[in-house]
């Protein structure tokens, strides 16, 4: 189904109106949820505040020069310059795009919060998987969006650190209320997906506001591996991106979601992103981050079930003046669970990048086994790197540890190298290919890592 065309939409024509008219033909639920977030989006201020620990990193933040001057990231960035995603991307074919259907069980393809592309195989269909467009999806199957998307983050009686995905912040009430492109997976009981599939998000047009949501559902047994990647098509228009990821992990499933964020440089990124884990399931959640002006990311897993397992890896490359603040939780809920979290990160020139990462262990969690550590490579005197874990323990017998590093290369290592007759540029880069090795060893596709290993390259260049 494609998005219904709205004519004369005005820059920053984030109003209940135009609510109105996107949710006209929606289900009543849908309606209510969006005016409910609406409701959150209208009260709630702009993060502005350094007594918000979660944005203090992002909305002031000293950069490292001469006169030690405060640079506040958000300054510059004005809702109003920006509209919801239309369909108008000046005629661009699919030949135009940048996507594969090779190797594939399925792929989505949307561009501009528009369904360009859709296929799946056979073998897919006959498996009884459902992957679709999100707008396709809430005419197809209702009674799914309706069970999980913007679920009410409440598990076992206890409300959760994370809370409800819709209500964080001004930008993810946004989202709730205006969100438009996405997709929705959802693998049946016992099913087993061999082959990945793809989903490709891009940006075309000058100042939208990409608001996709992910959807995944893996019911009971069930295995799938999900790659997206998000990249804009032109490397010079600026842009929003206000996005969300909600993952749901069936009773034994094995879920694998990748996402590659590969926005230009005048994109302003801001996502809240979680999983749910059920008992005795697997979660790999792989986070690359190459693009974007400022990316403000929310990241959490919650454990709710016992026996349950999450590896959280994310790596990340920035350069020039690109800011990265990402906030993550491991929340553990049931006993015998085990989180495993490893970020890496590389900075080049001005970069600035924070990462506070928590984890939860609630009281019924005895037998955790939870771990967290963030590593930060300088390769320039003026990046800097800010890294704070935390730990907030209510179980009695539980191991959890964690770790954070952030240094320059080592000068040793590059005059070892070059004296061998690497030159220097070279030498740099097994350096930095060495230094994101902890994170790529852990990825299971071999096609993921030497897509990654190909914009670690393209930043070095």
């Amino acid at each position: 189904m494609a998005i219904t065309r709205i004519k004369k939409l005005q820059k920053g024509d984030f109003s209940k109106e135009f609510l109105q008219k996107i949710s006209a033909t929606e289900p009543a639920w849908m309606r209510e949820k969006r005016l409910e977030a609406y409701a959150h989006y209208e009260s709630l201020p702009m993060p502005h505040t350094t007594k918000d620990d979660v944005w203090r990193r992002t909305v002031d933040m000293r950069t490292q020069d001469y006169w030690r001057r405060t640079r506040r990231h958000l300054r510059g960035f004005a809702l109003e310059k920006y509209h919801p995603s239309v369909p108008a991307n000046g005629g661009l074919s699919t030949e135009d795009l940048d996507y594969s259907d090779e190797e594939t069980a399925g792929v989505i393809l949307q561009v501009d919060g528009q369904l360009q592309h859709a296929s799946e195989t056979e073998v897919l269909k006959k498996k009884g998987v459902y992957f679709a467009h999100l707008h396709t999806a809430l005419q197809e199957r209702p009674e799914l969006l309706r069970t999980y998307f913007m679920s009410k983050a409440v598990t076992l009686e206890t409300a959760l650190k994370s809370g409800n995905i819709a209500q964080h912040n001004k930008f993810d009430a946004l989202h709730g209320a205006f969100w438009r492109g996405g997709y929705l997976l959802h693998v049946p009981k016992g099913v087993r997906v061999e082959v990945p599939l793809r989903v490709y998000i891009r940006m075309s047009e000058a100042e939208q506001a990409d608001l996709s949501h992910t959807l995944i559902v893996a019911e009971e047994g069930s295995q799938v591996v999900i790659l997206e990647d998000n990249l804009s098509i032109n490397p010079d228009v600026g842009g929003l991106h206000s996005g969300a990821v909600e993952i749901f992990a069936g009773q034994n499933s094995n879920v694998t979601y990748v996402q590659v964020q590969r926005w230009n440089r005048q994109v302003w990124n801001f996502a809240s992103h979680r999983a749910m884990v059920a008992r005795d399931a697997q979660l790999y959640w792989v986070t690359a981050t190459f693009g974007g002006r400022l990316s403000k990311i929310n990241q959490a897993v919650v454990l709710e079930g016992a026996g349950c397992t999450a590896q959280m890896l994310g790596l990340a490359f920035t350069d020039a003046r690109q800011h990265l603040d990402i906030s993550t939780a491991q929340e553990h809920i049931s006993p015998h669970t085990s989180s495993d979290l490893l970020y890496r990160t590389v900075l080049k020139d001005r970069a600035q990048t924070a990462w506070g990462g928590n984890i939860y262990v609630y009281p019924s969690a005895n037998h955790t086994d939870a771990y967290q550590k963030n590593d930060n490579l300088l390769l320039s005197e003026r990046a800097h790197a800010d890294t704070l874990p935390g730990l907030e323990i209510q179980a009695h017998e539980v191991r959890c540890t964690h770790g954070a590093t952030a240094g320059k290369i080592d000068a040793e290592q590059v005059f070892y190298l070059m004296s061998r007759g690497v030159p220097y540029a070279q030498a740099e880069k097994l350096i930095v290919d060495g230094f994101f090795e902890p994170v790529m060893e852990r990825i299971p596709l071999e096609s993921v890592r030497e897509e990654l290993s190909a914009s670690i390259t393209h930043k070095l260049e």
